[in-house]
């Protein structure tokens, strides 16, 4: 929002929400209907395209969206040294409003000027037309309208709003007020009504335009360089035709300067060019890649779950991983994904964070749950775990956690295979087992007396349980096999308890607990997960279920603006925020192994100790209902 909203600052179907869509849908259905029922002659193949041509604008945006987050997540030509946060995700949550605003006015103009359907599909004198009214009248008048925008009046109602965002994404580009987005419309509609008025128009020409303004808006406002520098070597004038990331990116930064559009020439014309331009793109260009002191190796959840990646939809990576109807819709895509990771198949970089000295990224190994679960794909999967610790390794990398089933006992002894196989290797490999344990500890309920263990026995569960029964309190459990090896890790007088009973109030569950197991839980009762995945809910009516062991990561903690997997907003999994606790308490050991014996407990409460020293919080009892 502005600083302080003018006119015209909200869009018409704001109140709608994501049902927002509903305004093109007479449009698109009368375009449908006419072109079905119409005879061939009679077709307007322009109203028809109008469709087609937005989808394809949404996917052109998403692919730059996705590009530009995966090339600042590597560092590699990064331009500005600042975090995103989720207040500018949310502030650009609405940047496909203007393409709705574009489908309306297609249709309206469509329909209300004859001259305006039925163009053809390709004229030479429109599309150079369009070129020369774009070069001219739109670059100057944009440049004017722009430093106006920044006088005082204007600024405080409207452009502050997109200078919100001092660290830019392609879709910074299109978050606009309402009033400024007409303001913009009604420029860039000059060549494209003077090619219809004049009968010179074709599809491929106005459409072309359009697209040819959507990839620079992107392009432009992404945090890295990419065009290189024998573009300009080879046709030195074009560094007046054509801006680049760097030259938009000092606007940002600088406010008064760099006002130009797409071509930078008026502003050597007004002598408004930043002075440090070129400098900024030539270091731009010379930047390496990260080298980062941290990473946590994760991987996919479910095929849907590439759409909640901070690489994917921007929005839907805010929130916490959830099934919603839309999915249904984007099988076809989903299903393009999973071809292409398989066939890729390539370990990447997913995000880049800093906190206070230490830099820290996650890598993805594009490998899904149920992969994990299949025995043939283990060698696979060990490998490509391998690959990621070694190149770790090589690049200097202090810590390495290992997320999700990364760390499987079934996959590779809880990492411990990795230690075996180079026991002279660098990084330190942390499964956050003592943290996981530590966090599940402090989070029982103060006055609890017992406690039920349910689901598959591992070194986590084993270790809370040894934990809780120090402590004082019962842990029952109806597993006879389960109570003999809590005995004997435990190795002295316990508080473990071998009953059918269910009628405890706190279930600590872990893998492989069933729907029946949940239906017998009494009314009210609390499943707090040990697992590195959570249960499915079936008593969300009637039960409270925690979030799996996890953090609130420091304030200090700058870039995070995606939630990870179905946690919520700058929660940390046990696994990543062990990791980062390592780091910074510079213990140089591993924390991996399948050892089923307990981890002492002066480890789990040092490690508590240590979290909460950097600013980790405690995730709120009872999170879901």
């Amino acid at each position: 929002m502005a600083t302080t909203p003018g006119f015209l600052t909200n869009w018409p179907w704001t109140p709608l929400g994501s049902f927002k869509y509903v305004v093109l849908a007479p449009w698109v259905a009368h375009s449908l209907y006419s072109f079905v029922t119409r005879d061939e002659r009679e077709r307007d193949y322009t109203n028809f395209m109008i469709f087609p041509f937005l989808l394809f604008r949404f996917f052109h945006n998403q692919l730059w969206i996705g590009y530009s987050r995966y090339r600042t997540g590597r560092g590699k030509n990064r331009i500005v040294d600042k975090p995103i946060e989720f207040d500018q995700v949310d502030r650009e949550s609405n940047w496909d409003d203007q393409i709705i605003l574009s489908g309306v006015f297609f249709y309206a103009f469509n329909n209300a000027l004859s001259i305006a359907s039925r163009l053809p599909a390709w004229r030479t004198d429109g599309v150079l037309l369009m070129a020369f009214l774009h070069a001219g009248p739109v670059e100057f008048l944009y440049y004017c309208l722009h430093r106006a925008l920044h006088h005082h009046y204007l600024y405080s109602r409207y452009h502050s709003h997109h200078h919100s965002s001092i660290v830019t994404e392609p879709i910074t580009s299109v978050i606009h007020p309402f009033g400024e987005h007409m303001a913009y419309f009604a420029l860039f509609a000059i060549p494209t009504l003077t090619t219809v008025l004049t009968r010179t128009a074709s599809i491929i020409g106005v459409f072309g335009y359009i697209t040819y303004i959507d990839l620079m808006n992107n392009m432009g406002h992404c945090n890295f360089e990419l065009i290189p520098k024998w573009v300009f070597t080879f046709f030195p004038p074009l560094k007046y035709l054509m801006y680049t990331p760097s030259f938009h990116s000092l606007h940002h930064t600088q406010f008064r300067t760099n006002y130009s559009l797409f071509m930078p020439f008026y502003d050597y014309i007004y002598g408004t060019m930043d002075k440090s331009t070129d400098t900024l793109y030539q270091t731009s260009l010379e930047r390496v890649d990260d080298s980062p002191d941290l990473v946590h190796l994760t991987h996919f959840t479910n095929p849907e779950s590439v759409y909640f990646l901070r690489i994917g939809l921007s929005s839907w990576a805010s929130m916490p991983q959830r099934h919603t109807w839309a999915l249904w819709f984007m099988w076809p895509v989903t299903l393009w994904t999973m071809v292409l990771n398989c066939v890729y198949a390539q370990t990447f970089v997913l995000e880049r964070n800093v906190l206070d000295k230490i830099k820290i990224q996650s890598w993805v190994i594009p490998k899904y749950k149920f992969q994990y679960l299949l025995k043939w794909q283990s060698q696979a999967i060990n490998s490509m775990i391998e690959e990621a610790i070694l190149e770790a390794d090589s690049k200097g990398v202090k810590v390495l956690s290992l997320g999700l089933l990364n760390q499987s006992e079934e996959l590779n002894k809880n990492g411990e295979a990795y230690i075996q196989k180079y026991p002279k290797m660098r990084v330190k490999l942390v499964d956050g087992s003592s943290l996981a344990s530590a966090i599940v500890v402090n989070t029982i309920p103060k006055g609890t007396t017992e406690v039920l263990l349910r689901g598959k026995l591992t070194k986590v569960s084993i270790s809370i349980a040894c934990a809780l029964s120090q402590k004082g309190i019962k842990v029952v459990t109806s597993s006879e096999n389960d109570y003999e090896k809590l005995k004997l890790a435990a190795k002295s007088q316990s508080n473990f308890v071998l009953s059918k009973s269910l009628t405890q109030k706190v279930w600590l569950v872990g893998d492989e607990l069933t729907k029946e197991e949940q239906k017998m839980a009494k009314k009210g009762t609390l499943f707090i997960p040990f697992s590195q995945i959570p249960p499915k809910k079936f008593r969300l009516h009637d039960c409270f279920y925690h979030y799996t062991p996890a953090m609130l990561a420091p304030p200090s903690l700058h870039n995070l603006h995606a939630c990870e997997n179905w946690l919520p907003r700058r929660a940390m999994s046990a696994a990543r925020a062990g990791g980062v606790v390592h780091t910074l308490e510079g213990w140089n050991v591993h924390e991996c192994g399948c050892d089923t014996e307990m981890i002492p407990v002066d480890d789990i409460d040092k490690v508590w100790r240590a979290a909460l020293s950097h600013g980790f919080r405690p995730l709120p009892l009872q999170a879901h209902h």
